[in-house]
């Protein structure tokens, strides 16, 4: 057997704490090892010509590279072994980076750490065996979950491409948060101008079929080939049929808040859920209408001209068949009454940022001028980071959009009413984008004063809001009276995304929003193959950060779809069906539904295309009938024995 040996220097990332032309010497002497190299970046081309040279002027039979992460650069190796023409899987990586350089100060510790790592490699990597990955076919269909902005260029893209989409939404209406704001940061675009041409292009689209009012409850099938479960609710109104004329919702007697309005309007049980709604058409409230409630009223229907009232309709299961999945469920907004210092619900002069852009729109409760309780305010204050970099709430991370949209509504009000005090509390001013920094500027000069330091009382005085706070940069305690308080709320998870999590068996990070599996090197998938990540679901970011993702996801998601084929990763556990004695403990534990019992033979079977080789069904197994291919007993044994 003939092993090649490759270390890689890092730059000084491993070469600083790691004697390299020490660790080559001891690399050349191991047993089976006929070359041992070493090169500035082996990621390079010029670094893997080195390994695919070896290879075919030496008879490399086995081949072990000692760098960074496998995470980072292990399927690259695999590719440049496969292209010389050696099977991929007799190819074993050391991570002597961040697993010794990174971890050591001591060279002299660092050097030996890597030595050991090495051997330990090459101890496995004798014991590799050929694995050949599978191939299924793909199903040339996507499953988009979301209609926000994410959601929608995500199904655009797509469909564009010439491939079906099936676009979910749980609410009545596409368009998400960005149907309620008025304008855009930094240049103050009204959002209908971005938002309307998209959504009538999702309407006129033939390849995308929109489901709102729906949710998905079940997904099975592996990359390629996902079964999913959508529930479809009722609207009770056949958007084919109704012209929005309005005469419904006069008529109806309920009246409850309008969520399109954050509260601070009311609307019929019959209502229209947006300006822009798409479908346009109105949709009853089943919670809240008396006829489906208790069988009294009926009065929309009745009235309606166009006979679009159906109260007789009924919701069903759909069942899609796709390839991929991309998911962009977007964010909620942070319950400013976790933080009781800042008075919202106490006080109803102390708003939230979306509840304000509601105010300002044209569209809102007051069409667009600013009246609190019906009179004009002369001095409002922003207070920032609400929710965000506040490690008393558990919300350590940044919401990133929380600055600029203060600015931006800001500035509007000194347009609205020019002799209003604004001023602005802030921990930092973090103007990160095109154009925002500029942006910023402009705004101070139209007479906006930013005063650093987070209030850290609102009080009420005679009528008037008492906000308390210290300015940071005099390092003086002071309190302003307000007419109005807007709290920038920062961006969080979704409350219902836990249940979304389960079914595409995703991760989470520390701040609760979906996990990508690198945030650098493959920022948009997921730990489950085939399903992609789009928008703030996967983080807080603006209406340009937000685009740019989606584009990258529905490229990401096509691609199966162009190949018409996927791979199917050959290092899965294998089941000894002889010694396996049924008890079904592995298929407890396992995350992604790869194991089932036999129902004749009383033996665990293994389904290779679900199977991510996490190896959580070897450890449990009590029988020892369970090994994963690749990471066989023997062949981590071997590496524990180089190591002790």
């Amino acid at each position: 057997m003939k092993i090649g040996v490759y270390i890689c220097h890092c730059g000084i990332n491993i070469a600083a704490t790691v004697d390299i032309e020490k660790v080559t010497a001891f690399a050349s002497t191991l047993p089976h090892v006929t070359i041992a190299r070493n090169y500035q970046y082996m990621c390079s081309d010029p670094g893997q010509d080195l390994i695919k040279n070896d290879i075919k002027n030496l008879g490399l039979e086995r081949i072990v590279v000692a760098a960074c992460s496998p995470r980072m650069h292990e399927i690259t190796y695999r590719n440049a072994v496969r292209s010389a023409g050696l099977n991929p899987y007799f190819f074993e990586m050391a991570n002597i980076r961040e697993q010794c350089s990174w971890v050591h100060s001591d060279k002299e510790e660092g050097t030996g750490k890597a030595m050991d790592l090495i051997a330990s490699a090459v101890a496995k990597v004798s014991l590799h065996e050929p694995l050949e990955e599978n191939e299924a076919a793909v199903t040339l269909r996507v499953l988009v979950i979301g209609g926000g902005m994410a959601g929608i260029q995500v199904s655009l893209d797509i469909a564009r491409s010439g491939f079906e989409v099936y676009l979910v939404e749980k609410s009545p209406t596409l368009g998400g948060h960005l149907a309620q704001l008025d304008r855009t940061f930094p240049n103050l675009e009204e959002t209908s101008s971005i938002l309307s041409p998209k959504l009538e292009e999702v309407q006129k689209h033939p390849l995308i079929h929109s489901f709102t009012q729906s949710e998905v409850e079940g997904v099975e099938g592996f990359v390629g080939n996902f079964k999913v479960k959508v529930k479809h609710d009722p609207r009770y109104v056949d958007p084919e049929k109704c012209t929005c004329c309005k005469k419904c919702e006069e008529a109806c007697p309920v009246r409850v808040p309008s969520e399109f309005n954050m509260g601070l309007a009311e609307r019929a049980a019959i209502y229209l859920p947006s300006p822009l709604a798409l479908p346009f058409s109105y949709v009853i409230d089943s919670k809240n209408c008396l006829y489906l409630r208790k069988g009294e009223c009926g009065k929309c229907r009745e009235i309606c001209p166009e006979g679009a009232v159906q109260f007789e309709e009924v919701g069903m299961e759909v069942q899609l068949e796709v390839g991929t999945i991309v998911l962009a469920t977007g964010y909620d907004l942070f319950d400013p009454k976790l933080k009781p210092e800042f008075g919202y619900g106490r006080y109803k002069n102390v708003l939230t940022a979306l509840e304000f852009e509601r105010v300002l729109s044209p569209s809102g409760p007051t069409q667009g001028k600013i009246e609190i309780n019906g009179k004009g305010p002369k001095s409002i204050v922003f207070i920032q980071c609400v929710g965000s970099r506040d490690k008393t709430i558990g919300n350590e991370y940044c919401s990133r959009v929380c600055c600029m949209f203060t600015a931006k509504q800001a500035s509007l009000v000194k347009d609205r009413i020019p002799d209003a005090k604004v001023s602005v509390c802030y921990m930092d001013i973090r103007a990160f984008g095109k154009g925002y920094e500029e942006f910023y500027e402009q705004v101070q000069k139209k007479g906006v004063l930013y005063r650093k330091g987070i209030p850290s009382e609102i009080y009420q005085k005679s009528g008037k809001l008492v906000v308390k706070a210290e300015d940071e940069l005099w390092g003086e305690p002071y309190e302003d009276e307000a007419d109005l308080v807007v709290l920038a709320t920062g961006l969080t998870q979704r409350r219902d995304a836990d249940q979304l999590r389960s079914l595409l068996k995703l991760s989470q990070g520390p701040d609760h929003f979906y996990l990508e599996v690198h945030p650098k090197l493959r920022p948009l998938d997921t730990a489950t193959d085939g399903i992609f990540l789009a928008g703030a679901c996967q983080g807080p970011k603006d209406i340009s950060d937000t685009i740019a993702q989606a584009h990258g996801a529905a490229s990401k998601a096509t691609i199966p779809l162009f190949a018409g084929k996927v791979r199917i990763e050959p290092i899965t556990a294998v089941v000894d069906q002889l010694m396996c004695a049924g008890c079904g403990l592995c298929e407890q534990i396992f995350e992604y539904r790869a194991l089932k019992i036999d129902p004749y033979r009383k033996a665990m079977t293994v389904n290779d295309a679900l199977c991510k080789g996490c190896g959580a069904c070897n450890a449990t197994c009590p029988s020892g009938a369970i090994s994963l291919r690749h990471f066989k007993t023997e062949q981590i044994i071997a590496q524990i024995r180089e190591v002790c």
